[in-house]
């Protein structure tokens, strides 16, 4: 298979079901900014972190293949004439949810409740995590901007927002376990 293919010099692209957009159409700025975070999240995963971390984000990363397919595929053409879905692929459901929260939950053990806001830093492996969570609210805006005009699936803005929440406390964590500090913000000392 050739990387380049030539149909997009002309500043267009093909969904999953073939219809062209402008490689500026809302849908492919949901799904390149999808494709943005995976590439950030992998680079967390490349950082010295436990195994449990980096078997999760490999795990996230499936989702977001998942969940880049289900933002590239045209709506109008996501059923076959045979009534069966084009993407013959594993879904975004509850459970791909719940597998975030159960993670959340199991990070947020050891550490101290949060009782201030928390500047983004302390540790480079720490500030990737913090890059990847302004992606991911980056994504899920966009998403909703492409479910307002043409419709989106529900589960992908779940999946969305629960990673975020998974990514910051992911940050939170490898704080906890590189001995960096939390640095709190404090209104009142910038007085």
């Amino acid at each position: 298979m050739k990387i380049y293919t030539k149909t997009g010099d002309q500043g267009s692209t093909a969904l999953f079901g073939g219809t062209r957009v402008p490689k500026n159409h809302m849908r492919i700025e949901a799904y390149g900014t999808v494709d943005e975070l995976n590439s950030y999240i992998g680079l967390i995963r490349d950082q010295d972190i436990p195994q449990l971390e980096k078997q999760a984000l490999l795990a996230i990363q499936h989702h977001l293949f998942t969940l880049g397919a289900i933002l590239a595929t045209d709506p109008a053409k996501a059923i076959l004439k045979n009534g069966k879905e084009r993407l013959n692929i594993p879904k975004i459901t509850a459970e791909t949810i719940l597998f975030l929260e159960e993670e959340i939950d199991r990070m947020e053990e050891p550490l101290a409740p949060m009782t201030h806001f928390i500047l983004p830093g302390g540790h480079t492996t720490v500030s990737f995590c913090h890059i990847a969570r302004c992606v991911c609210r980056r994504s899920e805006r966009l998403s909703v901007q492409l479910d307002l005009e043409e419709g989106v699936d529900a589960t992908v803005l779940m999946y969305l927002n629960r990673l975020s929440d998974y990514l910051f406390v992911l940050a939170r964590k490898l704080t906890f376990d590189l001995q960096a500090e939390e640095i709190k913000w404090i209104p009142e000392k910038l007085k």
